[in-house]
């Protein structure tokens, strides 16, 4: 093995032009692969700016749709009063509020159960 990989090593040494095919390869490896500024950094340094600029574009959206809010309170004094209304339950002082839940519970058969079995304990 020893003197199989000094041949090869001979004939490197011997032959000008495939000294110069493994100086470009090496060099091609360290370039693509294992430098700081490398192909394979560049790749994942695009991937990750269009990302960011996927999140650019949403906080923009999200900016520009607070902004109409914000201009919609400056003008507009019913819209602060419904904000209160809905968000804070305030209401006047001839007025009763009534919240209606949404959310229904539902519970299985097993579940009622375990609940009584667990009661019983």
């Amino acid at each position: 093995m020893k003197n199989f990989f000094r041949k090869i090593w001979l004939f490197i040494k011997a032959s000008t032009v495939l000294k110069y095919a493994v100086v470009a390869l090496v060099a091609v490896i360290i370039i693509g692969f294992v430098d700081e500024n490398s192909i394979w950094n560049h790749m994942k340094n695009k991937e990750t700016i269009s990302e960011l600029e996927s999140e650019i574009e949403k906080y923009d959206a999200e900016h520009k749709a607070n902004q109409y809010k914000i201009r919609q309170l400056d003008r507009d004094p019913k819209a602060i009063e419904k904000i209160a209304r809905e968000r804070y339950f305030m209401k006047a002082d001839d007025e009763d509020i009534y919240v209606l839940d949404d959310d229904v519970e539902q519970s299985s058969p097993t579940s009622q159960a375990d609940l009584s079995h667990e009661t019983a304990e």
